[in-house]
């Protein structure tokens, strides 16, 4: 082959080399820019309108966004349902847990790698073996007990539990306008006694980025336990909301929303 076609060959090459190049960067960039969806997973003795003051917040900044009705009927049957839903949801997504369902995002399996981070908000982050209502007996400061309405006894011998609708706004939502608050407590959805009694199986946080968001006069779930969950959790960023209670995603949605978003951008 003559020295000039071997310069020309080479000058190809390089040309075929720099475009694949250019390529891959504009590849990488593309995918980097696009949002990972927020699945936000409710508690118990609610539903999903608890995310009511986050969503137009995510959504106005560019985030599809899932707002999970967990059956509430047992903590595996409940993450078995969540995981359905992760592996009908294209692309990363970011896992929101608020109090009970953060005890789903944690026992939740990701065999997919899907989940880019989780975000427990005022929530539960139980390690393997322990239930929600073992959680909250470790610290005193819970007025969620004595809240309780009489519980509902079911066929199967389990009970469904629900909030006395007069007493809801003081371990729930004490920051709250009392007309909010009674109309959450007049929609609550009971929770089945075997989920709160249910140990997680699986430990999601060993394995994925965690971030919390809790108020520190939360009356359900002690601070301090929120604290202890956080650090044990190895927390990529905690943040605690002074003055809020253990709605802190209504009365305070942009504190949530801004440690959704840092989880959502975390490498």
């Amino acid at each position: 082959m003559s020295g000039t076609k071997q310069l020309s060959r080479r000058k190809a090459l390089l040309s075929i080399a720099s475009a694949a190049a250019v390529a891959m960067v504009s590849h990488s960039v593309e995918a980097a820019s696009v949002k990972p969806t927020i699945i936000l997973v409710h508690g118990a003795m609610a539903d999903s309108s608890s995310w009511t003051g986050v969503i137009p917040l995510l959504v106005h900044d560019g985030y599809t966004v899932v707002a999970v009705a967990e059956p509430l009927r047992s903590l595996s049957g409940d993450s078995e349902y969540l995981g359905s839903i992760l592996r009908s949801t294209p692309g990363k997504v970011v896992v929101v847990g608020h109090s009970y369902g953060g005890s789903v995002i944690t026992d939740v399996t990701d065999p997919e790698n899907k989940i880019k981070a989780l975000v427990y908000v005022a929530a539960f982050a139980p390690d393997k073996g322990e239930s929600a209502l073992q959680l909250i007996g470790r610290y005193k400061g819970s007025e969620l007990g004595a809240a309780l309405a009489q519980p509902i006894l079911l066929a199967d011998g389990s009970h469904d539990l629900m909030v006395d609708p007069t007493k809801f706004k003081a371990p729930f939502a004490a920051d709250l306008p009392d007309d909010r608050a009674n109309l959450m407590a007049v929609t609550q959805r009971p929770v089945n006694d075997k989920a709160l009694n249910e140990p997680a199986t699986n430990v999601l946080w060993n394995t994925h980025p965690a971030f919390f968001v809790y108020g520190d006069s939360d009356k359900s779930i002690p601070p301090a336990l929120q604290a202890s969950m956080a650090e044990r959790a190895h927390s990529r960023g905690t943040v605690v909301v002074p003055g809020a209670s253990h709605l802190v995603m209504l009365s305070h949605p942009d504190s949530v929303v801004n440690v959704i978003e840092e989880a959502a951008d975390a490498q």
